[in-house]
């Protein structure tokens, strides 16, 4: 833009250290979050004020029948409140996971500190080496980690994984199976599904049931507001420019609504199964999903536990499935498995 319009250079930077100065603003993660909140809300304000500045049908029905309004009202409010909850809710960070398994303080550390510490006797000639809480014997052999979390992470993984290969390389945390580093947050995040650019936050392990709430109300939303665009459009003649106006907000609202539906039945599909958006996404990418099959979920425990896990707040670390459980899972049904209910 600068090589383009030139003269609009002094402005951006006029603007940029406007909002520098501004504690919420300074940040351009945090910024760009922000104006995207305003612009969701402003855009329910605009769909619900067309009606009553524009429809005086619509305002004598909710003097008629006041419950109506009232309710509609009362889910745009918990749908608003809602996506604030949802923005503002932490979506499981492995530091966080780490300072409540620890006990301690955990800090990020751009270049790790190596400690080197001699134990033991000269008979065998054995020493450990602690290297950011991790230790090792010179004599070889699965390095064994000296905190509580990194042996946590480490029983979560087949034997014979090195605790080194499981370090994030951006916040030097040991990082349990179904982790990802966002780079939008730039932290660790468990059970990452993906990054919301429209709540402003990661959806993940903790937030993944309020996440799917919010859709579920957004959906019911649109879905009542198009009711009310279609029996606008029903009623007496208009003037054109308002039935041009309500014509594209009704192509927005559509759109809008198809989105957000499919959006709720692709996010039931992966809570019923214990999925993440990005697990189904980079299956082939990801190191242990490789070598799984497509129809095979691995973390799945039925859709009566993984619902229970989500909605009831049950944020365990999953393991990595055995050959046994993952050849199991694997087994097609069967008319005694469907009588036992074996998908639950």
């Amino acid at each position: 833009m600068g090589v383009c319009c030139p003269i609009l250079r002094p402005w951006d930077r006029t603007r940029d250290s406007y909002l520098d100065n501004i504690p919420c603003l300074s940040d351009p993660v945090r910024r760009s979050s922000l104006f995207m909140k305003l612009g969701l809300v402003a855009l329910h304000l605009v769909f619900i004020g067309f009606l009553f500045v524009c429809d005086g049908e619509f305002i004598e029905k909710t003097k008629r029948d006041p419950w109506y309004m009232a309710s509609y009202l009362l889910l745009f409010s918990v749908t608003l409140l809602q996506y604030f909850v949802t923005s503002g809710s932490s979506p499981g960070y492995v530091i966080d996971a780490m300072r409540e398994v620890s006990g301690t303080d955990a800090i990020y550390r751009n270049t790790p500190t190596t400690s080197i510490q001699q134990h033991g006797s000269r008979k065998n000639g054995s020493f450990a080496i602690n290297v950011e809480g991790e230790s090792a014997s010179s004599g070889g052999g699965r390095r064994t980690p000296a905190s509580s979390w990194g042996k946590l992470v480490l029983d979560l993984y087949p034997p014979g994984t090195s605790l080194r290969n499981l370090t994030c390389g951006y916040c030097h945390v040991e990082q349990p199976p179904r982790a990802k580093h966002c780079h939008d947050c730039d932290r660790c995040v468990l059970q990452f599904d993906h990054h919301c650019v429209w709540l402003g936050t990661c959806v993940g392990q903790k937030n993944h049931c309020k996440f799917w709430w919010y859709i579920c109300e957004e959906s019911a939303l649109c879905i009542w507001t198009l009711i009310m665009y279609i029996d606008y459009l029903t009623n007496v003649a208009k003037p054109w420019w308002k039935n041009a106006i309500i014509i594209l907000l009704l192509v927005v609202l559509v759109i809008s609504m198809i989105f957000v539906l499919l959006l709720l039945l692709f996010h039931s599909y992966l809570i019923l199964t214990n999925q993440s958006t990005y697990e189904l996404v980079r299956r082939k990418r990801i190191p242990y999903m490789r070598n799984i099959p497509e129809r095979v979920h691995p973390f799945s425990r039925g859709i009566k536990r993984n619902l229970h896990n989500v909605c009831c707040g049950n944020h365990t670390l999953d393991s990595l499935p055995t050959a046994f459980e993952l050849e199991d899972r694997a087994r097609p049904y069967t008319c005694l498995d469907m009588l036992k209910c074996r998908c639950c």
